[in-house]
């Protein structure tokens, strides 16, 4: 098979596209002959050795992807070869087949497609949790979503409308606000060129956001704290300007705020939880709740170019390779 492997780290170029072996399954694991592959900033991140998991070397990059069952390990129950199954959190996606945990599989409905699941998965699961489980959004509630054109931010204006709530989204170019106005945003503030904690308390008469989703990290760090209303939830789940600094309680305790950071594997810790969260994202996709907007898709080979576009912000919605 064809796969994208790493030897060191570094920039887009170490990512060689070569020949690799098939994989077999062992006791308990499925391979999936995959079309298509999820391609996120973590990849960028695990790419470069800044990211929290860091496999040994060589290593296939991706932790997403979807498509057809074609081999079973022992001990495998509820799913056979012939099954669409999409899955996250499994190291080794970029490649045409890839070898992965049963239980880290979800079986795809029908009207679930494999552009959808593997483009996608890892980013309604993540907009679920943050939603429903971390904080719990309500139509009382005035939602700030930072990188609200890209992926997971364009679930979570949506979802978030879809709960009834005020959304504001910030973004990093004039198109990128037409495609959050587009998805729901009541507001829209364009981070190059206003200032988000200022639009934020202006457009809320001064009481600020309820909740900031926020993946972006160090740069808005400070703004986050000075967009909440007293008692408002901070949720950073993604750090993709740089690391966040160490936590002020000062600040903290200057509006009595709450600080969550986020990781999905905690949020899909058993199968019941994966396969609870995955579904309420297939219903929204499957009624039109939901589009996934998924924005550019490259072949498998040209991975290294998927990964320039999206740590130079050039995409929107979800990005992904496909075999």
């Amino acid at each position: 098979m064809k796969a994208i492997v790493i030897r060191e780290h570094g920039g887009p170029e170490v990512l060689a596209y070569e020949d690799a072996p098939d994989p077999t399954p062992g006791d308990g694991e499925i391979v999936v002959d995959q079309t298509m592959i999820g391609v996120n900033f973590a990849d960028v991140m695990m790419r470069q050795g800044k990211y929290f998991i860091k496999p040994e070397l060589p290593a296939v990059p991706g932790f997403e992807g979807a498509g057809t069952v074609t081999a079973v390990g022992a001990g495998v129950e509820g799913i056979s070869v012939g099954c669409r199954v999409g899955y996250v959190m499994s190291l080794g996606a970029y490649a045409e087949k890839n070898v992965i945990p049963a239980a880290n599989a979800v079986l795809l409905p029908e009207a679930i497609s494999d552009e959808v699941a593997g483009s996608s998965l890892l980013r309604g699961l993540t907009a679920h949790y943050l939603v429903t489980s971390t904080y719990a959004v309500s139509e009382s509630d005035t939602v700030l979503v930072h990188s609200a054109a890209g992926g997971v931010g364009t679930l979570l204006v949506q979802w978030a409308k879809h709960l009834g709530a005020t959304v504001i989204g910030t973004v990093g170019s004039s198109e990128k606000a037409d495609l959050a106005t587009l998805l729901g945003c009541d507001h829209v503030i364009n981070y190059t060129t206003q200032d988000f904690a200022t639009e934020v308390l202006d457009f809320t008469k001064e009481k600020g956001a309820s909740v900031i989703y926020d993946a972006v990290g160090q740069t808005t760090f400070d703004g986050n704290i000075e967009a909440l209303a007293v008692r408002g939830y901070f949720v950073n789940y993604g750090a993709s300007s740089g690391p966040l600094p160490s936590i002020d309680a000062g600040q903290i305790n200057s509006k009595s705020l709450f600080f969550n950071k986020s990781s999905l594997p905690h949020y899909v810790m058993t199968e019941e939880e994966r396969g609870t969260r995955a579904k309420a994202f297939f219903d929204l996709v499957d009624t039109g709740v939901v589009d996934p907007k998924i924005g550019h898709v490259y072949p498998l080979a040209e991975a290294a170019q998927a990964h320039i576009d999206i740590a130079s912000r050039k995409t929107t919605g979800s990005v992904a390779l496909r075999v």
